[in-house]
């Protein structure tokens, strides 16, 4: 049978108390639909439809790299039930079965999902339920059964004493069989004060109409745990961030303080890697093998080869770091830059669209801006590409084997040729040809007695 998806992401999430839509917040580096979809697409569905509602095209233009995506309008929020009647339209034809998911459950896992498909089709069932049993179970619906089978989903506003003290949940993921489903929604009755239609009034009709209701249950709470509020996200973001270093332990990588680690979920770091405390991986870094990253450092969206150092509080990002190479400490490596192999960034350097060649080094105090650097350069202390005229930003290029001296200044457009000299303190704004010293600085004068001319030593107590 061929399987489909939906997503319920129309609601507002007003607990969370921002502007943001609910599912667009952050959690390892991605949206929190992002989860979902992708766990989703373990079942590789015919279909996925999002149901989309509050600020419905800031949710649609955070999935725009999405081209797989169908998208329902909720326009007026009514519940659940009412969300899967507007996918009618998409799937109101189709058959096979269709897996309804939350957009804020970020954690369930595929093969849940390949486990609820497994267990609704085997058992020919017109709807499945994944329930859980928690510990605090408040808020939830309390899932009532008779001689063990699911006899109806109670509501926590609806639910007696004795039902309030039923420790397992309606999770909101279910699989339907897609052939009664649209027809069975038009006859679930209104609930509630503002008259909202809940995919659990299923559950009571289905079982009236000799239809097989089934449940799957999750041995992990957490899987099936809704995100509500900025509490909620933060405990969530641990669960996530402690799982990331676990697994990146397991293959091999010494994480010192895991507890201030924070690797999102796309970062890949290869063996014997030693990550220092305070440590920020975002994005789809990739990080080698044998590397060591010292104490609060960031790195985002970059690669670094294997064996790499960097020192402490460095920023990369979307940059690349050869192998064996040296960054740091407080080193800036902004984006566009290429670090080749054994190369060094050392104290305070910041560089932005800059290629730096093999064996290469600017150990000190530089700004490298919109510069190709060749094989073994030196850079000295000091040194800046001066790139922006007010207007234009503008290349330098300095060929293999340069020297520049300390406090240079290269203006460019400017190129520096093969095994050239630049002297230090120069303003370098002409090309310096191949083997050639370039020297651009005023003459030094000295007056002789001019102290002693002032009247006093010269000095003033200040």
């Amino acid at each position: 049978m061929s399987s489909h998806v939906v997503v319920l992401a129309a609601g507002q999430g007003t607990r969370m108390r921002t502007t943001l839509p609910k599912v667009l917040h952050r959690l390892a580096g991605l949206a929190l639909i992002e989860h979902v979809l992708r766990a989703a697409s373990s079942l590789s569905p015919a279909s996925v439809v999002v149901v989309v509602g509050h600020q419905a095209d800031r949710v649609k233009a955070g999935l725009d790299g999405r081209a797989d995506l169908a998208f329902a309008q909720q326009s007026d929020q009514r519940g659940t039930g009412h969300a899967l009647m507007q996918t009618a339209p998409h799937l109101g034809n189709k058959r096979g079965t269709l897996v309804v998911l939350s957009g804020d459950v970020p954690l369930i896992r595929a093969d849940t999902l390949q486990r609820l498909v497994a267990t609704h089709e085997s058992a020919g069932a017109a709807m499945t339920v994944v329930t859980a049993t928690v510990d605090r179970p408040y808020g939830y619906g309390r899932i009532v059964r008779t001689e063990g089978a699911l006899a109806r989903v109670v509501e926590e506003r609806d639910a007696s004493d004795e039902q309030r003290r039923i420790k397992e949940i309606n999770s909101g993921i279910y699989a339907f069989d897609l052939e009664p489903l649209f027809d069975a929604l038009e006859t679930i009755p209104t609930a509630g004060s503002v008259n909202e239609i809940y995919l659990p009034g299923l559950v009571t009709r289905y079982r009236r109409e000799g239809r097989a209701v089934e449940t799957i249950s999750v041995d992990d709470p957490n899987e099936v745990r809704g995100i509500n509020s900025q509490t909620e996200l933060a405990e969530v973001k641990r669960i996530v961030r402690q799982s990331k270093n676990e697994e990146l332990m397991a293959e091999g990588v010494t994480i010192e303080d895991p507890a201030t680690t924070y690797i999102d979920a796309d970062v890949t770091v290869g063996a014997d890697t030693v990550v220092h405390p305070g440590v920020i991986l975002e994005g789809r870094t990739h990080i080698g093998a044998r590397c060591e990253l010292h104490a609060g450092v960031r790195i985002v969206d970059s690669t670094l080869g294997d064996d790499v150092l960097v020192r402490n509080h460095c920023v990369i990002e979307r940059a690349s770091v050869g192998s064996q190479s040296r960054v740091g400490p407080f080193a800036h490596l902004r984006p566009d830059t290429e670090v080749g192999r054994d190369a060094r960034i050392g104290n305070f350097v910041e560089t932005k669209k800059t290629t730096l060649g093999d064996g290469s080094k600017a150990s000190h105090l530089t700004y490298l801006g919109d510069a190709t650097i060749g094989t073994g350069v030196n850079v000295g202390a000091g040194t800046i590409t001066c790139n922006y005229d007010g207007t234009h930003k503008h290349p330098t290029t300095i060929g293999d084997r340069v020297f520049i001296g300390s406090g240079t200044e290269l203006v460019a457009p400017v190129t520096l040729g093969d095994d050239a000299y630049v002297g230090a303190g120069s303003t370098i704004t002409e090309d310096v040809p191949t083997g050639a010293l370039g020297v651009a600085r005023g003459r030094q004068v000295n007056k002789e007695g001019w102290v002693a001319s002032r009247g006093s030593s010269g000095r003033r107590d200040d």
